[in-house]
């Protein structure tokens, strides 16, 4: 009797035993098929959305003025990564920033087998290509002789990746396949500001247009240096690194130089394009903040003059501001293609504030935020010159000469009327 209730008690706790050990098993296999739904439900999400990040105030929510098309885009993070871009930490990071991955295949279809040529820089060729989807792009392809460009493709895949704002090119995708790297970005119907500025093709820009454009890119600049975390250094502002979009507006493009600001930046070799090189920087190898404002201070005066660096144009700057007394003086220096059509106190403003630009002293130059206001202030004021001109009372004598017969006018009247204008214009500016 004993032996029996020995052996009962055995085997109870033996089917006790593989009674927990099968339920282990089950919640084992429970959670990994619960694990492995969610994965494939966060990668459906993934492929379907574009996940912004936004850096700043004035961020904006939008990817591009037009909606992001694709033929066949992989996101980064449903296939194994590229070797390029260093391993799973550098992986997560692109792949949370929702950057697209392209085929080789629909690029080359897109471009017509690559023949559709937009545009040749030290990266490469640039094509328009025509999507599927009816999206019109720019395709960016690396030379395949450029060492330095594999490195500035890395770079701006990384930066463009995080940073959006009105006045930046957006990146929409990349592609990495056969041997080839290709950035795809948002088209920019109206090519580049030095196109507009050298090329006979285009119509000469009127001054208004210029300050706008100044004024977009210093905003696409202040977002780099106040609004992204970490803060971005461009390195390589200048008049083919700004493109125009179908409204000309500005935005700042080339981010292959770009560097995240470092508390203790280390000195490094000489990168940028000569006659926009901060002095100081070229001197001490370290670039900040003050030297992306230096730049813009050189593209400020090549708005003003209407010629580039390497046709003297600072050197034009220095003499003309030895003749010149505080904020008058820099009517010499203005693009005769312009045809004397220009504000002179808006030129001296926008002149003095690039000559600050260019101060020898970096902590001298005053910040891309203080710029951004200036420039605001300056097209504000231009708006409520022109709002009051237009909504002046008509003089006496201007309405009396308006009732009489244009035919029975004098000499004598015709002079009255011309003065009674010019008065007034005058009267006007001088209130502001």
């Amino acid at each position: 009797m004993k032996g029996e209730s020995s052996g009962l008690i055995i085997g109870i706790s033996i089917g006790v035993v593989i009674g927990v050990l099968l339920a282990i098993f089950a919640l084992i296999c429970l959670r990994y098929h619960r694990k492995r739904s969610q994965i494939e439900n966060s990668s459906s999400r993934r492929a379907a959305t574009i996940p912004i990040r936004t850096n700043g105030g004035d961020a904006c929510m939008i990817l591009s003025d037009s909606s992001v098309g694709t033929e066949s885009p992989k996101t980064s993070g449903l296939s194994p990564f590229p070797w390029w871009i260093g391993g799973p930490k550098k992986a997560n990071v692109v792949s949370a920033s929702g950057i697209l991955e392209f085929s080789y295949k629909d690029l080359q279809k897109a471009t017509c087998n690559f023949t559709n040529v937009i545009g040749q820089g030290a990266f490469g060729p640039v094509y328009k290509a025509q999507m599927l989807t009816g999206e019109t792009v720019a395709v960016k392809v690396l030379a395949t002789d450029s060492n330095q460009g594999e490195k500035e493709f890395h770079t701006e895949v990384m930066l463009l990746g995080r940073l959006h704002h009105r006045n930046l090119v957006n990146l929409v995708g990349y592609c990495a396949e056969k041997g080839q790297h290709m950035l795809i970005y948002v088209y920019m119907s109206k090519g580049s500001l030095a196109s507009h500025l050298y090329s006979e093709k285009h119509e000469q820009m009127s001054w208004g247009l210029r300050v706008q454009i100044a004024l977009d890119v210093a905003r696409g600049l202040e977002y780099l240096h106040d609004g992204a975390v970490p803060p971005v250094i461009h390195r390589d502002i200048k008049s083919s690194n700004i493109l125009l979009d179908q409204s000309m507006r500005a935005r700042v493009a080339d981010f292959g130089l770009s560097r995240e600001e470092m508390v203790n930046g280390h000195p490094s070799n000489l990168r940028g394009t000569f006659g926009y090189l901060d002095p100081e920087y070229i001197s001490t190898r370290a670039f900040t903040k003050k030297s992306d404002v230096y730049s813009f201070g050189v593209l400020l005066f090549e708005l003003v003059a209407g010629r580039n660096p390497q046709q003297g144009l600072m050197e034009y700057v220095e003499l003309a501001a030895m003749d010149t007394e505080e904020k008058v003086g820099w009517e010499e220096i203005v693009d005769s293609r312009l045809s004397g059509k220009f504000d002179v106190q808006e030129l001296n403003e926008v002149a003095a504030l690039a000559y600050k630009c260019v101060n020898r002293a970096p902590r001298k130059r005053p910040s891309m935020r203080d710029i951004v206001q200036v420039l605001s202030r300056m097209i504000k004021l231009r708006h409520e010159r022109k709002y009051r001109r237009h909504s002046l009372p008509a003089t006496p004598d201007e309405v009396s000469l308006e009732m009489d017969p244009p035919d029975h006018l004098s000499p004598m009247s015709q002079h009255q009327r011309v003065e009674s204008v010019d008065s007034t214009a005058d009267n006007t500016s001088f209130e502001v």
